[in-house]
């Protein structure tokens, strides 16, 4: 779906134009277009292509989606493409964002995202100084766009970690806090994958042999790969700690377990020697002594239950009851 066609000169908004006429604004000197597709058909990319010249890989990468962030150069034209994360019912559905960005075009594909970036739009027009830089200001200011959404994601993650270590010591929770602790990883595994190998990609923009589109801009571009930096250092540090609470909560569990498994054993002790003093007086033999003593049953339940008074006492001490 088309969401607008914009053209603008020198930092300023002239009007939105039909995609037919595109190419005729192209050839105004001073002139950019921006154009926004959400969830693009083939004919909708295919007509984008036609106007401006678009290497047919590229367009195929933003039609099938599924891409890994990254940013190719095909002549004179950036194709950059970048992970758009979105929470729903604490679920983080993650979408894309495709943008071509040639000398005096920007041409944005956002799939599998409601969420619109019409905020950008307004930022960039009422900085009409900055965005008379053209395209490549345009990419930066929707590549910060995104990086902005990473924050929130990101400080939900590291809430959710902080409240699993404020109760991986209760006990009898292990196994809930294990599932969490793996869907945690999950999460942050998805968002590694979206931010680390974009932080790598940025790099492109600001160092070095620079894009043409974004000569310009490269303090921009080396501000956004700062905050990249800043969340993957705090994706790799969540990642350790996971990795450190999933170890210590299973370290938990053995306790608990050996702990158990100490109970049990104090109370089969105790048993056995009841049951073995029980089982010497019931043989029942003729010549037992015990068995013509008037005091014989009475001293024999004394002996077995001072036995297992003893051996109750010497485990509850050392701490196995």
């Amino acid at each position: 779906m088309l969401i607008n066609c914009v053209a603008y000169e020198e930092g300023r908004k002239l009007s939105d134009i039909p995609v037919e006429d595109i190419d005729q604004w192209l050839l105004r000197p001073g002139c950019f277009v921006w154009v926004a597709l959400r969830d693009a058909t083939d004919e909708e990319l295919r007509a984008v292509q036609h106007e401006f010249g678009l290497h047919e890989l590229a367009v195929e990468d933003a039609s099938h989606g599924h891409q890994r962030p990254k940013i190719e150069e095909y002549g004179q034209t950036l194709f950059v493409v970048m992970k758009l994360p979105l929470v729903e019912h604490r679920e983080t559905v993650w979408g894309e964002l495709a943008v071509f960005v040639g000398p005096n075009f920007v041409v944005s594909v956002r799939n599998q995202n409601p969420r619109d970036f019409l905020g950008v739009r307004a930022r960039c027009e009422n900085e009409p100084e900055h965005l008379r830089q053209g395209a490549g200001f345009v990419l930066y200011a929707l590549m910060d766009a995104v990086v902005d959404r990473y924050f929130p994601l990101l400080d939900a993650l590291e809430t959710e970690l902080e409240a699993i270590e404020d109760t991986i010591f209760e006990r009898g929770s292990a196994h809930q806090k294990i599932q969490r602790l793996y869907e945690l990883k999950r999460h942050v595994a998805h968002m590694r994958h979206a931010v680390a190998p974009l932080s790598d990609a940025v790099g492109k923009l600001h160092g070095g042999r620079v894009p043409a589109p974004c000569a310009r801009l490269q303090e921009y571009f080396r501000d956004v790969q700062d905050h990249l930096t800043r969340i993957n250092a705090a994706i790799e540090a969540m990642r350790e700690t996971i990795g450190t609470a999933i170890q210590v909560n299973l370290a938990m569990v053995a306790i608990e377990e050996s702990e158990t498994t100490k109970r049990l054993a104090a109370w089969a002790a105790i048993f056995a020697v009841s049951t073995a003093m029980a089982g010497i007086w019931g043989m029942n033999f003729e010549r037992m002594p015990e068995l013509k003593w008037a005091w014989g049953y009475p001293m024999a339940l004394g002996l077995i239950a001072s036995a297992a008074a003893l051996l109750y006492w010497r485990f509850k001490r050392v701490g196995w009851l």
